[in-house]
């Protein structure tokens, strides 16, 4: 059987799969990121659309203006070839997603810190959060170093294979570069409270199913009951209304607890638990990444069940 029967038999498994194994056969791009050239591109933009003022409503056409045209141009472009689509959406979806590079970058602070090399991990570390790393112990890095796996399995992965499923490429792309525009534009400060609020917004209603879902997988494939609990009532206590279920979720699957105080910038947040376990080790980090991967194989393997079913 061909690529293209069975691209017709699993219309949305069969790139969704092939997007993922390029993923983790390249990884991201070391030279010429895409990502790097839409920033550049939502800069001036942004440069563009402040001369109307900085008010919501002109961050929403931003935003529109930034988005919007690369989507539309990604929709077209898959129609009307079924081999074209079929490039077009693992292309796509490997440009949206991140899995390799979170792995990568979470052992990169694992390796380090199991051979007792604690400033080695520390520095490492200081590359993939925002939060002081230099104070803190062995406990303290695996945690952050998990909670990154735990939530960016949402942001990197899972939330981009969500749209991917409902919209194909275009949906994934949507989703990657609402995500860079939140990170570039969705702060509250007084720069961006008005103009980054379509932003921020956009990318919480863009997330807030994959998060769910995502916080699902992460029950169902670790400590389930755990899991379920800490979801229901660790999850309302946190500012983010998707990193809440997906950490959560997450922490209670791996019996960790997480969570708890950490410095920004120099400020002390006095964040709520997350979990309920034991203190992180190093080991646990893979654990996570585990636990992220084994996720992704679930996703697969229910999108492939519903192709079936709904081509039968």
């Amino acid at each position: 059987m061909s690529v293209l029967h069975l691209a017709a038999l699993f219309p949305i498994a069969i790139p969704m799969a092939l997007g993922l194994i390029l993923d983790r056969l390249l990884g991201e791009p070391s030279r010429f990121h895409p990502l790097v050239g839409f920033g550049r591109y939502a800069s001036a933009v942004e440069r563009l659309f402040r001369r109307l003022g900085a008010s919501r409503g002109v961050g929403l056409l931003a935003w529109s203006a930034a988005v919007l045209p690369w989507v539309a141009l990604a929709g077209s472009l898959r129609t009307g070839n079924l081999w074209l689509g079929l490039m077009l959406d693992v292309g796509l979806l490997y440009f949206a997603i991140g899995s390799r590079s979170l792995a990568e970058h979470a052992r990169a602070v694992a390796t380090p810190l199991l051979a007792g090399d604690l400033p080695g991990a520390r520095q490492r570390l200081s590359w993939i959060v925002s939060r002081d790393t230099t104070e803190l112990d062995e406990t303290g890095v695996a945690k952050a170093t998990v909670e990154s796996v735990l939530e960016n399995g949402n942001d990197a992965i899972f939330g981009a294979l969500f749209w991917f499923a409902v919209l194909g490429g275009p949906g994934a792309l949507m989703f990657r570069l609402a995500n860079t525009l939140d990170a570039m534009w969705g702060y509250r400060t007084e720069r961006y409270l008005r103009f980054g609020w379509a932003a921020a917004r956009i990318d919480d209603v863009l997330n807030y199913v994959p998060a769910r879902l995502t916080a699902l997988s992460y029950a169902l494939l670790g400590h389930t009951s755990n899991a379920l609990r800490c979801w229901r009532t660790q999850a309302p206590t946190w500012d983010s209304p998707n990193a809440g279920p997906v950490m959560s979720a997450g922490a209670g699957a791996l019996d960790l607890a997480l969570g708890g105080p950490a410095i920004y910038h120099g400020q002390l947040e006095e964040r709520p638990p997350l979990g309920a376990g034991k203190p992180p080790k190093a080991a646990d980090i893979d654990k996570a990444l585990v636990l992220v991967q084994n996720s992704v194989w679930l996703w697969l393997l229910v999108v492939s069940a519903v192709s079936v079913l709904t081509h039968a």
